[in-house]
């Protein structure tokens, strides 16, 4: 499988379901946080093709973390509302990269937009909004 882009670093296993969609990675440089995914076979629809909910999946993930490395331990965050629109398609092998831009945090909503780029192509286009459930818990 090629190899991963400079400046990512695999995000750590944080719950059972990341460790299902992974290996996901991440890039910080200030505030832009990009999220990417090699697109693997187990990724893959009947077609070849990266399966649409594994899109939007990784779409939840990008958006999610973004806001949660944004907060920092100052709160937690739910996904309240997710719309994907699908402009594009990855394939097997493809890398996969999230752009992220956070339309407005407020004390107790966020609205967050991402695109999903492949090749450098737009593919999906994914609208959230996240809802603050207060400080993060420590890990047990």
């Amino acid at each position: 499988m090629a190899k991963v882009p400079e400046g990512f670093r695999r995000i750590p296993k944080r719950s059972n379901f990341m460790a299902l969609l992974g290996p996901v990675y991440v890039r910080r440089a200030g505030e832009v946080i990009t999220l990417g995914i090699r697109v693997a076979s187990k990724h893959s629809n009947t077609r070849g093709l990266c399966h649409g909910g594994m899109l939007a999946s990784f779409a939840d993930v990008a958006l999610g973390y973004t806001m949660s490395m944004l907060l920092g331990r100052r709160g937690g965050m739910v996904t309240a509302s997710l719309t994907i629109d699908y402009a594009g398609a990855a394939k097997v092998g493809d890398w996969v990269e999230s752009v992220v831009d956070v339309q407005k945090m407020g004390s107790r909503l966020a609205f967050v937009n991402c695109y999903l780029v492949a090749g450098g192509k737009r593919i999906v286009r994914a609208s959230a909004i996240f809802a603050h459930t207060g400080p993060v818990a420590a890990k047990q």
